[in-house]
């Protein structure tokens, strides 16, 4: 089973992990809020202000899995995706660095226009 650690505040965010959840069979992925639940992360060594700016995933092996690849990682548990195009396209070394830049990009600006963000930033 993996851990997959969200962004429950966030809109976006909660729609795509709730897309994922309908596809996901019971008992391959656990679901962790980390807006709601920073506990649950940082006893992990994450702090919820790097959670939040972030998709984590932690493997079965208790490996960190962040950014674009915790998204492979949930592509690969889900049925419907596993042989899903872009799931093989990440592989390939170009294509995963620019996915990487544009998604932290991304995140970086979704972070910095979301109010329950910025009260993580004032409270470090």
């Amino acid at each position: 089973m993996i851990t997959v650690f969200f962004d429950g505040k966030c809109g976006l965010c909660s729609r795509e992990i709730e897309h994922y959840r309908r596809l996901a069979r019971p008992r391959t992925i656990q679901w962790e809020d980390v807006a709601s639940e920073p506990k649950l992360i940082e006893r992990l060594g994450v702090s919820q202000q790097f959670a939040l700016r972030r998709l984590h995933a932690l493997d079965a092996n208790g490996q960190w899995h962040v950014g674009v690849a915790a998204f492979i990682l949930i592509w690969q548990q889900l049925p419907q995706y596993r042989w899903f195009v872009l799931v093989k396209f990440m592989d390939l070394p170009l294509a995963y660095k620019v996915s990487q830049f544009l998604y932290n990009k991304f995140a970086d600006y979704r972070f910095s226009k979301l109010s329950h963000c910025q009260i993580t930033i004032e409270a470090n």
